[in-house]
């Protein structure tokens, strides 16, 4: 098993909040903000004795700050973190030091030595962790969107589109979204169709026309016709736009 817990100079078993969430797959300022608010629900004498505010640096030469924390620290943290996958790795950190212990109690301590060769180790780490960190953080914003997509059927505005676009970092707005998507043939640009979708976009699934019914007064009967982006429009288009997160 990779080195998750290292002996602390106080011969405390103790890992980071670096290799956390390297381990279970999270963006580090998530779990420092995981820490955070757990430290500020923590009486201040349990806080101390379970966290240790640290530091690392990155591949860039940047310091950035990191937490030290024990098996106790640890738990309260990941308690909040679900999932088969999550439960998994809690118990493999469980495991390491529970192992960490016995080694300690038994006095075989080899590798490492000492809680600095320990930092020296995760400073050795320290570059593909962070590299991993920023692939996260890249492809956080397309995780989340497409899954959200994925487990609904809801399509959407191209106004709603340009909203979504513009939170993930797209400098556009819904008048130029109407005309980038009519200038690359995905919409109708004249006649009785404009802004409907041209054929190529039905073809791929990215629209969907909604009729709306509207009876007037004198009992006539206008029908409306709404140009919609489907679940697998959005997530085309998002890749279309973003193509830093795309798959």
């Amino acid at each position: 098993m990779e080195e998750l817990v290292f002996k602390s100079e106080k011969g405390t078993p103790v890992t980071t909040s670096l290799l956390v969430a390297e381990k279970f797959g999270r963006l580090h300022k998530n779990v420092l903000q995981a820490i955070d608010n757990v430290i500020a629900q923590t009486p201040e004498n349990q806080s101390r004795l379970n966290f240790a505010p640290s530091e690392y640096t990155d591949a860039s030469g940047k310091s950035n700050r990191m937490y030290i924390m024990t098996k106790d620290g640890f738990s309260a943290v990941v308690l909040g973190f679900t999932g088969e996958q999550a439960i998994r790795f809690r118990w493999d950190f469980i495991e390491a030091f529970n192992k960490m212990e016995e080694i300690i109690r038994t006095g075989d301590y080899q590798i490492p030595k000492s809680y600095s060769e320990a930092l020296m180790i995760a400073a050795r780490q320290a570059e593909q962790i962070e590299q991993q960190q920023k692939q996260l953080s890249l492809q956080a914003p397309k995780v989340l969107f497409a899954d959200a997509v994925a487990t609904s059927d809801r399509s959407v505005l191209v106004s709603e589109l340009a909203k979504v676009l513009k939170q993930n970092g797209a400098d556009i707005g819904q008048n130029r979204l109407f005309v980038w998507l009519r200038e690359h043939g995905y919409l109708c640009s004249k006649g009785e169709y404009y802004n409907q979708p041209t054929q190529k976009s039905m073809e791929l699934g990215l629209f969907e026309i909604k009729k709306t019914s509207i009876t007037k007064p004198d009992g006539t009967v206008l029908v409306t016709r709404t140009t919609k982006v489907t679940g697998k429009g959005q997530i085309y288009f998002v890749n279309k736009f973003l193509p830093e997160h795309a798959a």
